[in-house]
């Protein structure tokens, strides 16, 4: 295979983060297939990987993402026969996006140039992203002339309430890092030089602290954003009976009793 052309998703662990690279610089990283199927294996592994504590996504040269490789789908000589969109997407694409938002670890992106439809999606997704400010956040679906997909209609209206989606979803307009960070859409816009530097300290601030807790607290936020306020408290009863019981509990109520900081080990 040539990866200059076709790129790879590559999975590293370092310690107790797992480092995914999307790694296609001479096409902005945009995602073949087979980058899909790895990227999807890989969160699928992390998922029940007990030993990890956090995931880095960020992608290889200048630029983060730039989407789906339409072209290269588009290109292959036979159309896809009716439905194909339906039957793959659930599979792909938006399986990176559920897998994201859903895995019980918190996911930091650091992103560099374009963040470009599926690529802005992964960004949004994440729970911390960080991005230099030159970086460029764009939904192009309309100007390309079909609808949103991979849970941009789901995630910008959370994120930037709607008349700000509409201006990204339906209008097409490009949000530089600067903007995206005042509202909202991501964690932090910083300088070039300063981008690894961030990004890190945040993923080692994530990856030593209460692993599980973590991943409940996460799953709370997002389920009460369809829910009650009584739902969304019964779930938090359920989440701290379960994060009650883990060693990273017993360890934090010593620490505050002998004034000092706590040590989680993540379990």
């Amino acid at each position: 295979m040539d990866e200059a052309a076709d790129g790879v998703v590559s999975a590293a662990r370092d310690g107790a983060i797992l480092r995914i690279t999307l790694d296609r610089p001479s096409r902005r990283n945009s995602l073949s297939h087979p980058m899909i199927d790895t990227f999807v294996a890989a969160l699928t592994d992390a998922a029940t990987d007990d030993s990890l504590r956090a995931i880095h996504i960020r992608g290889s040269g200048t630029d983060f993402c730039s989407g789906m490789d339409w072209v290269a789908t588009n290109s292959a000589g036979q159309r896809p026969r009716t439905g194909h969109l339906v039957r793959r997407l659930p599979h792909t694409g938006n399986r990176v996006i559920e897998l994201i938002h859903t895995i019980a670890l918190p996911v930091v992106c650091s992103v560099r140039g374009w963040a470009v439809g599926l690529g802005c999606n992964l960004a949004l997704a994440a729970d911390f992203t960080v991005a230099t400010d030159d970086a460029v956040f764009w939904e192009p679906f309309v100007d390309r002339g079909f609808s949103p997909d991979s849970g941009s209609t789901w995630l910008l209206p959370r994120l930037v309430g709607l008349t700000r989606a509409k201006q990204m979803l339906l209008l097409g307009e490009k949000v530089d890092a600067a903007q995206a960070a005042d509202w909202g859409l991501i964690h932090r816009a910083v300088p070039e030089p300063e981008l690894g530097a961030v990004s890190e300290e945040l993923l080692s601030r994530l990856a030593s602290g209460p692993t599980v807790a973590i991943g409940l607290a996460k799953q709370a936020i997002f389920y009460g954003q369809d829910a009650t306020l009584t739902q969304s408290m019964n779930q938090e009863l359920y989440n701290v009976e379960l994060s009650c019981r883990t060693t990273d509990f017993k360890e934090g109520l010593a620490a505050f009793r002998d004034k000092r900081p706590p040590d989680f080990q993540g379990r």
